[in-house]
């Protein structure tokens, strides 16, 4: 299983599903990350938190615990 978290800076994923429940999983959904969407991974910050991906034509800046509830392809 490969997340978002484990995406390299330049790559362009698919996501696949969402793990996670209840509140988390519904903000992840409410910024653009549902099933089958591409995402670009724009910038890693040095210490590898936050994490910079384009989705949907806009940035957004994710936690990696959040990126690591996405899993991508």
């Amino acid at each position: 299983m490969k997340t978002l978290r484990d995406v390299k800076i330049g790559e362009t994923v698919r996501v696949v599903k969402l793990h996670g429940e209840g509140a988390v999983k519904r903000r992840i959904m409410d910024m653009g990350l549902t099933r089958n969407t591409e995402v670009y991974v724009r910038k890693v910050a040095p210490l590898g938190d936050p994490i910079e991906v384009t989705v949907r034509n806009y940035e957004l800046s994710l936690r990696r615990a959040d990126a690591e509830m996405i899993e991508v392809e």
